[in-house]
């Protein structure tokens, strides 16, 4: 079936502002800048502070779920004075199922949301933005795995064979990644980077999991968990997190402090740059996951699934035309030596992860033959309102939410 024009909008949206999150981040990074007190210019190294920016960029998707209830109770008050138009018998106000915003449950997968995301932005000052985005593809080895061990889930053949093929994909490219940084001689640097970013997506996986067991079932709104966890999560960086870091000394930092986010404060201060790249990271993160929402509701969570995978290789295309046609300090040099690996590990990770969707046909496997009616993974959450409650162990992990990119 044919995409109409909002789907193609909603998709390419989706696409954009996905895009725009990793580039502006990684550029972040890359921004040298005069810090606090007149210290030297040094680089914009602060994690921590970024996934504060992520948090508040989240908790925006709260208002947006504020003002769908204010549109849901103005439709109630035209019902409500059109009653004598509605059948006899039936309350426009029972119609309406508002329950509270606030969900303190939420806090437990702010916390993993918390953990991954920083891990990845350490991560990320150590690799380049699109080895980033293609390591971020393991997600898909963990949520299966722990889906299997915490869930019992039951995954079919062409589950394990994208699970193997993604794996492939991610040595691969983790080591394209280890062999042209060992030439410069911070190979070991490297190696950190990509265990970081391995386990920030164990983390996310393992938020995926918490998030199925405990809210599921519970059917909040997408807007109001992503809201609520971006609202969670601005509060315990401001109040708990970030200052205890502050506190914390490390002597290999510019000012000696292992996260200073007034320092951070500062370099955003003196560097218009900066500021731009910050504010596109907040604002891409919002409408990221306004639009993803929206494919996965408008379209199916397959979709979103190959929107993600289009999402790295137009940041890896980004890149490469940065770095080759405006500013070599920013985007990434394509390496003639070993970039093929990359290459390879990107194809092997795009067919992993439509294998492991259900995307592609696997009967030319031996052991999958049987599997013939293959369903995708997130695919189910087309008929979950006419079956109910959904046992397929491809579900999808909340009604109408995937998980975070950011």
């Amino acid at each position: 079936m044919a995409l109409t024009v909002r789907q193609m909008l909603l998709a390419l949206g989706m696409l954009v502002t996905g895009s725009i999150n990793t580039l502006s981040k990684k550029a972040q990074n890359d921004c040298t800048v005069v810090g606090r007190n007149g210290t030297a210019p040094h680089e914009f190294d602060h994690p921590w502070f970024q996934t504060l920016i992520m948090f508040i960029g989240e908790s925006m998707c709260l208002y947006a779920l504020l003002v769908l209830r204010y549109q849901e109770r103005r439709e109630l008050r035209k019902q409500l004075y059109s009653i004598q138009s509605v059948d006899e018998g039936v309350d426009p106000r029972n119609q309406l199922k508002q329950p509270r915003v606030f969900q303190i449950i939420l806090i437990i997968p702010t916390l993993c949301d918390l953990f991954g995301t920083t891990l990845a932005g350490i991560g990320l000052l150590y690799v380049t933005a699109s080895v980033w985005q293609m390591l971020r593809g393991s997600i898909i080895v963990f949520a299966g795995i722990l889906s299997r061990l915490f869930l019992k889930r039951k995954l079919q053949c062409y589950h394990w064979t994208g699970i193997s093929l993604t794996m492939f994909g991610l040595v691969l490219v983790g080591l394209s990644s280890v062999l042209q940084d060992e030439e410069a001689g911070y190979s070991s640097k490297t190696v950190l980077g990509i265990v970081l970013i391995l386990s920030s997506q164990f983390i996310s996986a393992s938020q995926m999991i918490i998030e199925e067991l405990f809210l599921k079932k519970r059917g909040f709104p997408p807007l109001q968990v992503v809201g609520l966890e971006g609202s969670f999560g601005v509060v315990i960086m401001s109040a708990i997190v970030l200052p205890i870091l502050y506190h914390i000394p490390d002597s290999s930092a510019a000012t000696h402090r292992y996260e200073d986010s007034i320092d951070a404060l500062y370099q955003i201060s003196n560097s218009t740059k900066l500021l731009i790249f910050c504010l596109l990271y907040l604002c891409s993160i919002a409408f990221y996951n306004f639009f993803g929402l929206a494919v996965t509701k408008s379209l199916t969570a397959v979709h979103r699934t190959l929107i993600d995978a289009c999402r790295t290789m137009l940041v890896w295309l980004v890149d490469l035309i940065i770095y080759y046609a405006f500013d070599k300090n920013f985007g990434e040099e394509f390496d003639v030596t070993y970039g093929i690996l990359q290459i390879d590990g990107f194809l092997f990770l795009m067919i992993g992860t439509a294998m492991y969707n259900g995307l592609m046909p696997v009967d030319f496997i031996p052991c999958c033959r049987d599997s013939s009616q293959m369903v995708p993974v997130s695919s189910s959450i087309d008929n979950e309102d006419e079956e109910g409650e959904d046992d397929n162990e491809a579900s999808p992990l909340l009604n109408e939410k995937e998980p975070s990119y950011t």
